[in-house]
């Protein structure tokens, strides 16, 4: 929680971080009650450290996503190609998700700047494999000027590097389940894992699926230019 001190609200260590979060509402109850605020903070960096893609982290922020889908939703560089199904059989706006793609890292970290600094979007969602501190830095101070949800998906081997991300969190696959830790939070360690109980879903990302271009829409002004996007 938070106290106040001269004016100026101050949160201690050993408690975990609540006060007035600015936050979307996670959707399991066990992981809420570990969350500071309750939630995925907006308006945030937030890291999602995972050994490989479609280990359940995207169902694991599915009721996160359908609680802004009236807002785009930004994929970008995600790992796999696009299932054109997965907005409706998630529950999603048809056209909420915009697929976003560029060739070089520069052109990624710009485009998540921008799509940051737009305020129009509900939520990014940036795989990214290495990333400098300095870039991390500017995306959070980006985020910062928005409501938008930020997750950052990066591999297991980077919870050990600096990160200006509030929260940061493994994710690790079980049977109809993920295994959640918190390498960094607002509050007290976790000494085991946080076991989240997933329902069953269609996937968002498919190896072979085949890209509808229908399903992304046009960058709205201060936006990502329209050649960024797939």
């Amino acid at each position: 929680m938070y106290s106040k001190a001269g004016g100026i609200t101050l949160w201690r260590g050993s408690q975990l971080a609540s006060g007035r979060a600015n936050v979307v509402s996670c959707g399991f109850e066990n992981l809420a009650a570990e969350l500071p605020g309750g939630g995925w903070p907006r308006g945030a960096l937030t890291d999602v450290l995972i050994q490989q893609p479609g280990v359940g982290e995207l169902r694991l922020l599915l009721p996160a996503l359908r609680a802004v889908g009236s807002r785009p939703i930004a994929l970008l560089h995600p790992p796999h190609r696009f299932h054109p199904e997965a907005a409706a059989y998630w529950g999603l706006p048809q056209k909420s998700l915009t697929v976003v793609r560029a060739s070089k890292t520069a052109d990624m970290l710009w485009a998540a700047e921008q799509i940051l600094r737009a305020g129009s979007f509900g939520a990014l969602m940036f795989w990214q494999t290495h990333v400098r501190p300095e870039s991390l830095r500017r995306l959070h101070l980006a985020a910062q000027t928005s409501e938008t949800l930020f997750f950052m998906f990066r591999p297991l081997a980077s919870a050990s590097d600096t990160s200006p991300a509030p929260l940061r969190i493994t994710v690790r696959p079980g049977r109809d389940s993920v295994a959640v830790e918190f390498v960094k939070r607002r509050g007290p360690a976790l000494t085991e894992p946080l076991i989240v109980y997933l329902s069953h879903s269609p996937i968002l990302l498919n190896r072979h699926a085949t890209l509808d271009r229908r399903i992304s829409t046009s960058p709205q002004p201060r936006g990502v230019p329209a050649e960024l996007v797939s």
